[in-house]
């Protein structure tokens, strides 16, 4: 019998193996960090393995409890319908396993600590008054999602003091990358940057690469395997195992 609820990250999926194998070096990072903690890999669509199959694993080898934490940066359709719906799913079926979500990686500290590192690497010193800065994310139907991503890079432009800073999508929403470039030119931006809100590279991806690159604009790498998003999924993770280990110990 296990003592520690096992953490299951639970990623998207794409029918890029680059994405697959970016997530898995993340989680890898996150096994590093967290030695003797069961850490397990799962996705909720186009990779394997599923989300429900790594769940019946874990109640198969002994837990009585799990954490799955969303590999997700904003609060939209994934994180409000498809994972809760296949672990209520896998919860009817396995009544001895105790399971529950955390919250999406968005909001931890440790996303913006890591994509700001990425920006620095191919824009330079980021405290500079001439600098506009475009943060890329996916895109959403969930308006509020897309809000987050705005915020966000409000918030570096008042920071660092940059003459500008804009969000732009590669789909679902506007502005895009070469819109979002254009624009702080446009509004006197001496050098423009896009930095990617984005956590594995991918086919959509790609076409933030592709746009900021046809701007003259550099582009950073997606988050990727980051020591500190590894510590966001560990810290999500920390909050909710608290909860079920309380929980558990009353049961």
């Amino acid at each position: 019998m296990f003592g520690n609820p096992a953490l299951v990250a639970v990623a998207h999926g794409s029918r890029d193996p680059r994405s697959a194998a970016t997530v898995a070096e993340l989680v890898a990072e996150v096994r590093r960090q967290r030695p003797g903690l069961d850490v397990r890999l799962s996705f909720l669509d186009l990779s394997a393995p599923r989300l429900p199959d790594v769940l019946d694993g874990v109640a198969a080898d002994g837990h009585r409890s799990a954490v799955v934490v969303p590999l997700l940066l904003g609060h939209a359709f994934h994180a409000r319908v498809d994972v809760p719906g296949a672990v209520a799913t896998a919860a009817a079926r396995l009544p001895g396993l105790d399971i529950t979500i955390s919250p999406v990686l968005g909001g931890h500290r440790g996303l913006p600590t890591a994509a700001l590192r990425r920006l620095a690497a191919v824009a330079g010193p980021l405290r500079d008054p001439g600098l506009g800065v475009v943060l890329a994310a996916i895109g959403s139907s969930h308006p509020a999602a897309n809000a987050a991503v705005a915020d966000v890079v409000a918030g570096w432009t008042r920071t660092f003091g940059w003459h500008g800073g804009s969000p732009a999508f590669a789909t679902a929403t506007t502005p895009t990358v070469s819109e979002a470039v254009a624009a702080l030119r446009a509004g006197g931006a001496r050098r423009v940057a896009v930095a990617q809100w984005i956590l594995a590279p991918g086919l959509l991806p790609d076409r933030i690469v592709r746009d900021a690159t046809a701007a003259g604009a550099p582009v950073a790498a997606a988050l990727g395997a980051d020591p500190d998003v590894a510590d966001a999924i560990l810290a999500r993770y920390d909050a909710r195992a608290e909860t079920l280990l309380s929980r558990n110990l009353i049961a």
